[in-house]
């Protein structure tokens, strides 16, 4: 079964609507670890408007399943922050310090010396390292090359054909390929972005191999309709029928 990690950037980004601490990123961890996700997944970026750095210590502390570290490994505090608390997976995304959200994967043909040796420093310090990617076959042949163990597919544009049903099945036969070549680098298989209670199931029955899906954004909307706990099992159930 495909594990579940979930996003609790949306959490943070109410909580710093006001200084009073609600709602508390590290209370909506335990309801989520209660309701039986896998994961739990941050991703700070340098102006902290969401998920802050103290944040990321007061997880690490707290958590009893694995926990994912996003983020650009060439701005802010990451790479520090990441090498202090050592979580089992850092994802390495290429976005702006101003991007609204992540909006596309590495271009490893221009980045892979850049990118190449923070890898290898994750590595020594025991994380795994997933690399944010379109789904093309040579930008994940070029991830293995330069030593990630695992690529998170970036969803968005399967995310839009399925919600305007526009290219659906194109769009999902480019997935389907470059899940396929990371099957053949021996590269595990994430996902994330855009994925909700809607697209997820077909996503993950006809892209073989996911290993782990990250969801905040829609996950925490439909917390606003049924509640944290209610909503981590549908989603759960989502993925168990798959």
């Amino acid at each position: 079964m495909t594990k579940l990690s979930v996003n609790l950037n949306k959490i943070a980004l109410l909580r710093n609507q006001r200084d009073i601490g609600i709602p508390s990123v590290t209370e909506a961890a335990e309801i989520v670890i209660q309701s039986g996700a896998n994961g739990i997944t941050v991703h700070p970026r340098p102006d902290e408007r969401h998920i802050r750095y103290s944040d990321v210590y007061e997880l690490a502390e707290m958590l009893t399943v694995e926990f994912n570290i996003e983020g650009n490994p060439f701005t802010g505090r990451y790479m520090d922050i990441v090498s202090d608390v050592k979580p089992d997976q850092a994802t390495l995304v290429p976005d702006l310090p101003d991007a609204n959200t992540s909006d596309h994967g590495w271009d490893l043909k221009a980045d892979k010396q850049s990118v190449a040796p923070i890898i290898k420093k994750l590595k020594n310090l025991g994380i795994r390292v997933s690399l944010f990617m379109n789904p093309e076959i040579d930008g994940i042949k070029m991830a293995k090359d330069i030593g990630a163990d695992r690529v998170e597919l970036y969803t968005e544009p399967y995310a839009r054909a399925f919600r305007t049903n526009q290219e659906l099945e194109n769009v999902l036969d480019r997935y389907i390929t470059a899940a396929g070549a990371a099957s053949d680098c021996e590269l595990g298989l994430n996902s994330g972005h855009d994925l909700n209670l809607k697209n997820l199931g077909k996503f993950c029955s006809e892209v073989s191999g996911i290993l782990e899906v990250s969801i905040g954004h829609a996950l925490i909307a439909d917390a606003l309709k049924m509640g944290l706990r209610d909503t981590v099992k549908a989603y759960l159930e989502v993925l168990s029928a798959v």
